[in-house]
């Protein structure tokens, strides 16, 4: 299947220049294309996936995409899809995250495709430019008047207390030299991105055309393809959580709770999530969607999302310690051979209480200071009915807890009844 159609079936194309040109530039082995991030962000979320994984989509289909870190674009800061002006970053701080957000990307390629990624910075071409040349060279070819038609600037305009800085208004012009240079020394016809970003990406496609025609009298021809606003069944933003966005970055968002998010996907999307966020193909994806219309209460769809984007993201080990954590604290596996970070992610949001070394009380004590029971009289009355567990284990009347009992050394899981989970730390 040309890779074209196969982005159609899974529901990525939104808008594309010239659907048969495209097609077949896509149609042979080789062709080049790119989509551009710039590194507002210390890491990638789960927003940028869509384009992320097209890139890798790509390159698996035989082609080279590129991916282009945004270093000069960055600094300017792009109006689309944003009601007010951006705070515009230091040099260093946009540094900085784009050598973490390489990092992920290089992870993520190799992983998913065996191969490096070919990762290109906007600045290195943009650093020399002077105004003038900027102005004569690229300027000249864009009016003000269709820029001003650009559903990114018209709704700037039309607010008079936000408005937009010429900065920001220029944004286009650099996304557009962005294309043209990759043209001509990449011979790169083809950019994709964000539903956002069509008029930033066409500029570029104008721009080609025009300065190709003046120079050597022909017009050559790109090309542009953007994906959809990806939206839950709910009419909610893909991506966002009660906590905020979902971050590629293990540090700021958990493996365990990456997993979660995807998880708990309503039913009336996990079938076109598996189709956008995985390397799925249809004939998997149709047993999963069976298995689904016929018993939706066990979830197959849901969990086979999860562990597909959790193992795309952050590989098969922490995928491992994930489910061992799940199948620990909701199923009958063995608390102690928890992972002890991965459990603290697990049981986030519980009660939790940290004591000194010498100062951890017995279970009763416990109870109370996680506010599982009201007083210490309720603590032994559930242990003398079998109802309080600690790591899985049901606690017996007068037990105490030893150094042995804390997983890693470091953590105790305390269960009242089947629901009610609580965390004690020491150290």
């Amino acid at each position: 299947m040309n890779i074209y159609d196969e982005l159609k079936w899974r529901g990525l194309v939104n808008q594309v220049s010239d659907e048969d040109k495209v097609r077949e530039y896509l149609g042979q082995p080789g062709a080049t294309m790119y989509c551009g991030f710039d590194p507002t962000a210390e890491s990638l979320h789960i927003g940028n996936l869509v384009p992320l994984l097209c890139l890798a989509r790509m390159k698996r289909a035989g082609h080279n995409p590129l991916f282009l870190m945004g270093g000069a674009t960055g600094l300017i800061g792009d109006p689309s899809g944003k009601d007010k002006e951006r705070d515009l970053s230091r040099m260093e701080d946009l540094e900085a995250r784009a050598e973490k957000i390489k990092g992920q990307v290089r992870r993520f390629f190799e992983r998913n495709t065996k191969e490096r990624p070919d990762i290109v910075n906007n600045y290195e071409w943009t650093k020399d430019l002077t105004a003038i040349e900027l102005l004569r060279d690229v300027g000249k070819y864009f009016t003000v008047n269709w820029m001003l038609q650009k559903e990114s600037v018209k709704g700037r305009i039309g607010r008079e207390e936000v408005g937009i800085s010429y900065t920001e208004f220029s944004y286009m012009i650099l996304q557009g030299y962005d294309f043209y240079h990759l043209f001509k020394t990449r011979n790169c016809r083809l950019q994709i991105g964000g539903g956002d970003q069509w008029g930033n990406i066409t500029a570029g496609c104008e721009l080609i055309r025009k300065r190709s025609a003046l120079e050597d009298d022909t017009q050559e021809e790109a090309f542009a393809l953007t994906f959809p606003l990806i939206t839950t069944a709910s009419g909610k933003k893909f991506g966002k959580s009660e906590k905020g966005a979902i971050y590629l970055n293990p540090d700021i968002t958990s493996p365990y709770a990456f997993y979660q998010y995807f998880i708990n996907t309503d039913d009336r999307d996990v079938i076109k999530f598996l189709k956008l966020f995985t390397f799925l193909d249809k004939e998997q994806i149709a047993v999963l969607e069976k298995e689904q219309e016929e018993a939706p209460h066990l979830r197959s769809a849901q969990k086979r999302l999860a562990e597909e984007v959790t193992r795309m993201i952050h590989g098969q080990p922490e995928l491992d310690r994930v489910l061992a954590a799940t199948e620990a604290l909701f199923g009958k596996g063995e608390l102690k051979s928890v992972d002890p970070s991965t459990l603290r992610a697990a049981l986030e949001s519980a009660p939790s209480r940290h004591y000194a070394p010498g100062d951890v009380p017995d279970i009763p004590q416990m109870l109370v200071d996680l506010k599982l029971v009201a007083s210490k009289g309720q603590a032994r009355k559930d242990i003398k009915g079998g109802g309080v567990y600690f790591n899985g284990n049901r606690v017996e009347d007068g037990q105490d807890v030893t150094d042995h009992d804390f997983i890693g050394g470091e953590l105790l899981v305390i269960r009242k009844g089947k629901k009610n989970y609580g965390l004690i730390t020491r150290g």
